[in-house]
């Protein structure tokens, strides 16, 4: 005759309450509002709970009756591997992730593929609320994140009337370096910039392009060079500006080549990221060309590598715009009353920028 088998049944709230004489709430506290407990009695029903093999309270029918997740949601319209590859995301990343630590509650990563429209994984996720960094205005994401009723903060880009925002001026700290180089008397210069658009275009960005972008930041850095260039006479529809989708070294090093094609007079390449002006050394490099005895070099952003290799740009500050962010999003304000900050950017000046040589110097020498 088969031998009958007796399996346990896992604890659960109530028999761990009734093993230890105890109410379920107290049991409940013992893991969700450990303040409510002496430490003596909080240690004795999570050992006894540990012997019994009760597993804790369910999170997910703690999140039914509480109607709350306890995690903000990062929408992210990149690969995954982005939030972790790119420095200034990254730097944003960790400012928003101890500004969640410090209010007790979890991070979720909702990363999305930028060629794709399929908005599921918005709607899917489990959070109190959503942190938007840097995405376009006409994104599909960003409108299934705007439809659910949940509080939102946009970093960087768009500005959406009636939701909180963090971000720099991008407009006027690429005014004050392009004032820094027309001052050492550069005129002919070229840019290199990351995308304007979800459409993918690797290639030059006529002004049309430039005017219309749907990065807003792209478009406030490339308005600001042109507005400064325009005081010195400068016709910034002759500026040639090249446009890299995906944000690489590697990218920007091939669109400087591009540009460099096009116009080799050029005396300096203005890059609208760190990453970009990275790749430009690379390429500049590649050529023969001293930096920045024959060609000057910029960047944005301020991460640790352009700092290591001395380049010109705007430092801002990643790590507290994602503490920021977080802050905002957390705060016990008015919800209904949106609210902006704009974070302060430097500029810095290093190694990669000088007074331009003629043409006939650059090629041929002194």
């Amino acid at each position: 005759m088969a031998r009958s088998m007796h399996v346990r049944r896992p604890a659960t709230l109530a028999s761990l309450a009734a093993e230890l004489g105890v109410s379920r709430t107290t049991v409940s506290n013992a893991y969700n509002r450990p303040d409510q407990l002496s430490p003596e009695l909080r240690r004795r029903v999570l050992e006894t709970a540990r012997r019994l093999g009760y597993p804790g309270p369910d999170p997910v029918a703690r999140s039914l009756r509480t109607r709350k997740a306890g995690a903000v949601g990062l929408l992210l319209t990149e690969n995954l591997s982005y939030a972790f590859r790119d420095p200034a995301a990254l730097g944003f990343l960790e400012g928003l992730a101890l500004a969640c630590e410090v209010a007790g509650q979890g991070l979720h990563l909702v990363p999305v593929n930028p060629e794709r429209e399929d908005v599921a994984a918005v709607h899917r996720a489990g959070v109190d609320g959503f942190v938007v960094y840097s995405v376009p205005d006409d994104d599909p994401h960003l409108a299934a994140v705007l439809s659910r009723p949940v509080p939102t903060v946009v970093a960087d880009q768009p500005s959406v009337p009636g939701i909180d925002r963090v971000g720099i001026d991008d407009r006027a700290a690429m005014v004050v370096l392009a004032q820094r180089l027309i001052s050492l008397g550069h005129r002919r210069v070229g840019v290199v910039c990351m995308r304007l658009a979800r459409d993918r275009n690797d290639g030059f960005a006529p002004v049309e392009r430039q005017r219309g972008a749907h990065f807003h930041v792209q478009r406030g850095r490339l308005a600001g060079l042109a507005d400064a260039f325009g005081t010195v006479g400068v016709d910034w529809a002759r500026v040639p500006v090249v446009e890299r989708f995906d944000h690489s070294t590697a990218n920007g090093a091939s669109a400087t080549a591009q540009l460099l094609d096009a116009d080799p007079g050029v005396t300096a390449v203005i890059c609208t990221s760190d990453i970009l002006a990275l790749g430009a050394l690379t390429e500049a490099k590649r050529r023969g060309l001293r930096v920045p005895q024959d060609l000057t070099v910029t960047g944005f952003d301020g991460i640790t590598d352009a700092d290591r290799v001395g380049l010109t740009t705007v430092r801002q500050p990643v790590l507290e715009k994602g503490r920021a962010a977080g802050k905002l999003l957390l705060s016990a304000a008015d919800p209904t009353r949106p609210r902006e900050i704009t974070l302060d950017t430097d500029l810095v000046l290093g190694s990669t920028s000088a007074p331009p040589r003629s043409t006939e110097e650059r090629w041929f020498g002194p």
